[in-house]
């Protein structure tokens, strides 16, 4: 047998037999390594730990450190499942069951819906099948023949058609299963020591709304038992926060289906939440010399061809509106009309920069299945400005805005949040504008921007807006997955595609520089992110209602709407529950809707013009004036005070 040579991750070299496997060079490295390895790297490629290797190639074990390692785990698992319901329910036609971020699924084509009860007999026999010790064996099947095999398998016909070549591979688990799979794959079942199988759901065969509709199964998997049960606590504390629950028990908004998916009604709590928001940011904006615009939603669709957003965004837009002398569209963005506002007059370089901001309600055309609550909707309201600069100011504006989103991050209560610096990616010409130029001063100018401030950041090539590149404040939610909320984009494109001009100090005409920038997100979201993050419980400056009077009995009804009326004059948010209810039933129900204080009044406090005041979190806080009440939460509100 003829020797090959492997290079190991240190740049040692070792001369091994033609065929050897992965596992057999972790033995020879370290009986340790060999019980610790999940997969390998062989040349850049994932192989399984028997795969032989057949000529000279560079080797890397991988093991639970290797975020590539938990991925192969998982959908090994993902293959645990698929055997676990075929023994069970042999039946069941099998559909793909990839590895995802937070686990795996499998999709399953079965007559009868699957039941709770299933999955708990699924799982168990999931922990049978793992303490057989089965292996996964990598197997070579000739496409012709897998489609006879497979005749009655549908899916599985459509997906080996789809593969170039002539042989594909399929892996086994024991002598009762085998799947279409590329693989790789743990050596066997008993690699496998913590999974759970989470839940149900109806999936279209490959995403398509056209499709057949299949059961899909969810799980997830982790190296240790104590990595899942902390996993399946920040699951419940998600399921727990999760804003589309809290919005209906809370009565923020609602969703009803005449008026259409995506298109949420903000009901009066939810309402006076976003209108605290509003008011924050416009507030903030005009302190940073913004000036505020309003314009209409939609505009003749030449407008967005001029602009380039038709080209690359028409397939996310509502569909033309014909008119009998023009063709109108729903805006996807603001920008244009800010653009046509700044060219309404002839601008110097005395005027610059100009900044433009508008709470500017835009419409996306989102699939249906992408929709859910406030955080992903058809109409949106964006906290949007756009900056018309000249180049040597465009590090001071971005500065600014830099300040002016942290400064609304703190006031908001917001702590997790990273900066990624998203470019484009060159090689896409048909996504991003083609003009090198554009894009490496872009880029340039806002790294040395962020390197400046001292900001830490990290790069995303191919993120970047199709007109210019752009920083992305990326928002953590419980599960720790991250959105963009905030951007700040740099555009030279846009200002040429209008000819935007300014009079210089020589009396020339230039180009100005665009800078786009939305702080808060858009209301939908923000909202919904903050209804997540305080688990529905705001601090006093937004909550909805800030305070509730409980008379004890009928005979304080009176002095409780006194109370209401001088609290709503001080311009505090309030409310009386006059139910002929007993005390700890009002008091229970104000904690419930998570109402930050509760005036108790009773015979006592009518008598010397008090209050008994109770907060949801700290509980009695003793008998005080309604002046000294007022002047505490009133501080609340000046201060924008987070923490309780």
């Amino acid at each position: 047998m003829s020797n090959i040579e492997i290079t190991l991750p240190d740049g040692s070299k070792q001369p091994v037999p033609s065929g050897v496997s992965p596992i057999d060079i972790a033995k020879s490295i370290s009986p340790r390594l060999a019980d610790a390895a999940i997969v390998a790297r062989v040349d850049g490629e994932l192989y399984d730990l028997t795969r032989p290797i057949e000529k000279d190639a560079t080797v890397q074990i991988l093991t639970s450190r290797d975020p590539e390692s938990l991925q192969v785990y998982r959908h090994s698992t993902a293959h645990l499942l698929a055997a676990a319901v075929l023994e069970l329910f042999p039946e069941t036609k099998l559909g793909i069951g990839p590895p995802i971020e937070s686990g795996f699924y499998y999709d399953f084509d079965r007559a009868t819906p699957f039941t709770p009860e299933d999955l708990e007999k699924i799982e168990k026999k999931m922990w049978e099948i793992q303490k057989r010790h089965l292996p996964y064996e990598r197997v070579y099947t000739r496409k012709e023949d897998g489609l006879r095999k497979y005749a009655d398998a549908w899916m599985k016909c459509q997906l080996i058609d789809e593969r170039a070549g002539e042989v594909f591979t399929e892996y086994t688990l024991g002598p009762q299963f085998i799947d279409f799979c590329r693989g790789p794959h743990l050596p066997d079942t008993s690699k496998i020591k913590a999974f759970k199988l989470l839940s149900i759901a109806g999936a279209y065969w490959k995403g398509d709304e056209h499709n057949k509709q299949l059961q899909r199964i969810y799980g997830t998997a982790f190296f240790t038992r104590q990595d899942l049960e902390d996993y399946l606590h920040r699951l419940e504390e998600a399921k727990r926060r999760d804003h589309r629950r809290l919005g209906k028990e809370l009565e923020l908004f609602t969703v009803n289906e005449t008026v259409g998916s995506g298109l949420p009604l903000w009901l009066p709590k939810g309402a006076t939440i976003r209108r605290l928001l509003e008011e924050y940011i416009l507030e903030r904006e005009r302190a940073s010399g913004y000036q505020h615009v309003y314009t209409p939603d939609l505009a003749k669709v030449d407008l967005y061809k001029r602009s380039g957003h038709w080209e690359h965004y028409h397939d996310d837009m509502f569909p033309l509106m014909d008119l009998e002398t023009e063709q109108m569209v729903l805006r996807p963005m603001n920008c244009p009309h800010h653009i046509l506002i700044y060219e309404s007059k002839q601008r110097s370089y005395r005027d610059l920069p100009v900044r433009l901001a508008e709470l500017g309600t835009m419409y996306r055309y989102e699939r249906s299945g992408a929709l859910s609550g406030l955080s992903r909707v058809r109409a949106m309201t964006l906290n949007d400005a756009h900056i018309f600069c000249t180049p040597d100011q465009i590090k001071e504006e971005f500065s600014s805005v830099m300040k002016l989103v942290e400064r609304a991050y703190r006031d908001l209560g917001i702590t997790r949040y990273t900066y990624r610096l998203s470019l484009r990616d060159k090689a896409n010409t048909e996504k991003f504008v083609d003009n090198d130029e554009m894009w490496e001063l872009g880029q340039r100018v806002l790294r040395e921007a962020m390197d400046s401030l001292g900001l830490p950041y990290t790069e995303a090539p191919g993120e970047a807006a199709f007109y210019g590149p752009k920083l992305d404040i990326q928002l953590a939610d419980v599960m720790g997955h991250e959105e963009t909320y905030s951007t700040i984009q740099v555009d030279f494109h846009l200002p040429s595609q209008f000819a935007l001009t300014y009079v210089g100090a020589d009396g020339k005409e230039h180009r100005p520089v665009m800078i786009h920038r939305a702080v808060v997100s858009t209301m939908e979201r923000m909202v919904a992110y903050l209804i997540e993050l305080y688990a529905g419980a705001f601090p006093v400056w937004l909550a909805p209602v800030q305070a509730a009077v409980l008379p004890i009995t009928d005979r304080q009804a009176e002095y409780a709407r006194t109370i209401q009326q001088s609290l709503e004059s001080a311009g505090i948010r309030v409310t009386v529950d006059e139910r002929s209810e007993k005390v700890n039933f009002k008091i229970r129900e104000a904690q419930l809707q998570k109402i930050p204080y509760m005036l108790v009044v009773g015979d006592r406090e009518q008598q010397n013009g008090q209050v008994s005041v109770r907060h949801r979190k700290h509980g009695d806080q003793g008998v005080k004036t309604l002046e000294s009440f007022l002047a505490e939460i009133r501080t609340l509100n000046d201060t924008k005070a987070v923490s309780e």
